[in-house]
């Protein structure tokens, strides 16, 4: 099996509930079912950012073992459909992705954006929720979920600077710390 093999919508990481922590990287592979072929693209796109968030499976597989925790990883690549995006998100099938049209993309009929729902994206956020319930069953509270990402040095021709981000919505109790840590770590 390689890079490019599909074999499920996510992949489960065993990991101690009991931690409170989830780890989640829905951009971790690049694979595609083999009935997509390649969406019309050369085999070198799959080696983009475009197609996954590079390094995050490696790295979520790391962090996983090193931390004792359970993880949900993507098994299909962003291109095919974006579980990190909402359902009605005109970004959720990308026809252009930096530069790229994405030939298998368009047109998508009605029925093919409903199947790619239902076949990888839904599994894959059912999954996400199942291990959340999982460590909130063992804990009794919301467990902190870190989503793994990846950056790709330059978007749509222009540099992107940053070495490391992180991201939160309103709650900043993790993230603030974590933020704290990173500074300390790079003096």
């Amino acid at each position: 099996m390689n890079a490019f093999t599909f074999t499920s919508p996510f992949e489960l990481i065993p990991g101690d509930p009991a931690r409170g922590l989830v780890l989640v990287a829905d951009h971790a592979k690049r694979a595609l079912p083999e009935t997509y072929g390649a969406l019309g693209l050369p085999a070198s796109e799959f080696e983009r950012h475009i197609a996954y968030d590079i390094g995050v499976e490696a790295v979520s597989r790391a962090l996983a073992e090193k931390l004792g925790v359970p993880a949900v990883l993507g098994g299909f690549s962003r291109l095919l459909i974006d579980p990190n995006r909402g359902i009605n998100d005109p970004t959720l099938i990308r026809q252009l992705y930096d530069g790229t049209i994405i030939p298998g993309n368009y047109p998508l009929t009605a029925e093919e954006r409903k199947n790619r729902i239902d076949r990888f994206y839904l599994p894959f956020h059912n999954a996400v929720a199942d291990m959340v319930n999982g460590v909130e069953a063992a804990t009794g509270q919301a467990p902190l979920i870190i989503a793994v990402h990846s950056f790709t040095p330059s978007l749509l021709g222009r540099r992107r600077p940053w070495e490391v981000g992180v991201l939160w919505d309103i709650d900043n109790r993790a993230a603030g710390p974590l933020i704290e840590a990173l500074r300390l770590m790079a003096i």
